[in-house]
């Protein structure tokens, strides 16, 4: 009879290093983002060492952001906090005739 681990890990979020969720997702995008950048940067004809310096300084922001996202949002937060911007502050209603057909 053969022997099966079991996955202990699930219904948990995936974590890497401290990053959860989509979080990790982000950071790799953000570091796409950055190696285009300096392609872009490097063809333009900025010496190596300048575009170096400025994509360390700005990979180094985006992992400073990203980590404190994940922290202080966790795994769903910041989708929550982003769709409470679609939510309308009040409704407003002209007549109570919406009110007055409810049955009970």
């Amino acid at each position: 009879m053969p022997v099966y681990q079991i996955n202990k890990g699930i219904n948990k979020p995936i974590e890497f290093k401290g990053l959860k969720a989509q979080y990790i997702g982000y950071l790799a995008g953000g570091l796409v983002g950055l190696l285009v950048l300096f392609a872009v940067l490097y063809i333009v004809g900025l010496p190596v060492y300048i575009c170096l310096l400025v994509i360390g300084a700005l990979g180094s922001l985006l992992f400073l952001q990203v980590y404190k996202l994940s922290h202080k949002y966790g795994q769903y937060g910041l989708m929550k906090r982003s769709a409470r911007n679609y939510l309308p502050a009040f409704l407003k209603f002209k007549s109570r005739k919406l009110f007055t057909s409810l049955k009970r």
